[in-house]
């Protein structure tokens, strides 16, 4: 049972176990990645091409290799542009959804069924709303410059439910700052504002897990430091949750600092690719959703038996896959917005995907297994996770074997087999044209709160080669610093630098 907020003071302390350190200097662990990462592509690409000169020279093919590796690429290349076709080109918002089931024929109807999760529907009119809460983790040596601004946002400018709005802020620092003096005053302004110190935290896990008591909203969202929710958010999130069929919605993260170098710009295009495209796509196809980790709308009940487990580098994950194996239900919803902020560097770039593809990894091997075997997920969530989980990290280390194979073919001075060049032909052109199908359909499902500039998405179609070889990079990086156990985490740096 969830305990009422204390009426005593407004500054509350919890003891939690130390799982995990925070490493907060990025240029260490940057020039530490560049050399894993040539290290790794030494013996990645260097080793096989070894092996498979000494294959051709002694009288061998390498027939397998060349039908395998053209076939990843083409199977990824294949969900991507079923993604694209799905949730940018038939994807359709909810009015308008509502106005072609009115004027379509049963037929069309039935016909659409298959592909979509069931709709929350425009109800004749506005549900009452109950009190929803909003959790902001945060851990505030890196981000005392941008908390208040989020905490402000919140209490000011999201639209108040009719059961009323809490906002509980659970931070953690090592030493004292002159802003927690700032929070204290902002707490005794608004009343609803709860201002958590969890002592002895040393992750984003353990602030969310010593929030979860006091907790006494109906629904809860989670939220990061930088995160600002659209005003609607609330209201647009209950729709899905107050039937009873879904338990969790996630909303859309769209960056707000894109115009701060091309790093951003970039980022921004793959977030709208990944957040209104992909994740969509995978509600509408699949009926199943993956919780970001921030602007995630949960049935309180349903969170507070989940919990954080702070010993996995993606506690956010995690945290999915155990509500889905416990049955509980999650969709997507692209019209929940919420803006944050992109890395502004290289360096901080590699450190957080570098900790997304190694927590990845972490939850394929633990998880694969349970959701195979589990009676909670269908034949298409099954295959549609396995896709997500193993397949893309087996898929990391295969595409890269191109290379190998190429070179070795030149070093031997012989060439593939013609039977197959036609094949290989056909899915090189079928990837290629998935990327920039996927950026078209983001780019026409573009959030238009911000504006993203239509010329950042031809630039991110120009460069999606070179910027998905930079992620492979760090995903094989990734897979070494696992077999390795190296869990460093590092933080993501959140200043003023970065919301220009």
């Amino acid at each position: 049972m969830r305990s009422q907020r204390p009426a005593t003071s407004k500054l509350i302390s919890g003891q939690d176990s130390m799982k995990r350190g925070f490493l907060s200097n990025p240029i260490v662990i940057f020039g530490h990645t560049v050399d894993k990462a040539v290290f790794t592509h030494v013996v990645a690409i260097g080793l096989p091409t070894i092996l498979y000169y000494f294959i051709l020279l002694n009288g061998w093919d390498l027939l397998a290799l060349h039908l395998l590796i053209p076939t990843g690429y083409l199977v990824s290349s294949l969900i991507i542009i079923a993604e694209a076709l799905v949730a940018g080109f038939w994807y359709t918002p909810l009015h308008r959804r509502q106005w072609l089931r009115a004027r379509s024929g049963r037929v069309a109807q039935l016909a659409r069924q298959p592909l979509a999760v069931g709709s929350p529907g425009r109800p004749q009119k506005e549900p009452s709303i109950p009190r929803c809460t909003y959790i902001v983790a945060a851990y505030l040596p890196n981000e005392q410059e941008i908390i208040l601004e989020t905490l402000r946002h919140l209490l000011t400018r999201v639209e108040r439910p009719q059961g009323g709005l809490e906002v509980i802020l659970a931070y953690n620092t090592p030493t004292c700052l002159p802003v927690e003096a700032d929070l204290q005053k902002l707490a005794a302004q608004y009343p609803e504002l709860q201002v958590l110190k969890v002592e002895g935290s040393h992750s984003k896990a353990e602030n969310l897990n010593a929030a979860l008591p006091i907790v006494t909203g109906e629904m809860t969202c989670i939220l990061d430091a930088d995160h600002q929710p659209a005003a609607d958010s609330i209201r647009r999130a209950w729709r899905w949750l107050e039937g009873g069929r879904y338990d969790v919605v996630q909303g859309r993260n769209v960056i707000r600092n894109y115009n701060h170098n091309l790093l951003t710009k970039l980022v921004a295009v793959e977030f709208e690719c990944l957040y209104g495209v992909s994740h969509p796509a995978k509600s509408l196809i699949a009926d199943t959703a993956v919780f970001g980790g921030s602007n995630g709308y949960w049935r309180t009940s349903a969170l507070c038996n989940i919990r954080f487990n702070p010993g996995m580098l993606t506690e956010d994950i995690d945290a999915n896959l155990r509500t889905l194996l416990k049955g509980y239900r999650l969709v997507h919803d692209r019209s929940i917005i919420a803006t944050e902020l992109a890395p502004v560097s290289v360096r901080s770039l590699c450190s957080q995907r570098k900790r997304w593809d190694q927590g990845w990894l972490e939850i394929s091997l633990k998880y694969q297994w349970p959701i195979l075997r589990s009676d909670q997920f269908n034949l298409l969530q099954k295959l549609y996770w396995t896709s997500l989980l193993v397949y893309s990290k087996i898929f990391s280390v295969l595409s890269i074997q191109v290379y190998p194979v190429i070179l070795a073919l030149v070093l031997s001075h012989t060439v593939a087999p013609a039977s197959i060049q036609a094949y290989v032909w056909f899915t090189t052109g079928v990837t290629f044209l998935s990327g920039p199908l996927q950026t078209l359909a983001a780019w026409k499902a573009r959030d238009s709160t911000l504006k993203l500039p239509t010329a950042h998405f031809i630039l991110h179609g120009l460069l999606i080669t070179p910027y998905s070889a930079f992620k492979n990079i760090i995903s094989i990086v990734a897979i070494y610093d696992h077999l390795l156990r190296r869990t460093e985490w590092v933080v993501t740096p959140r200043n003023l630098i970065s919301l220009r």
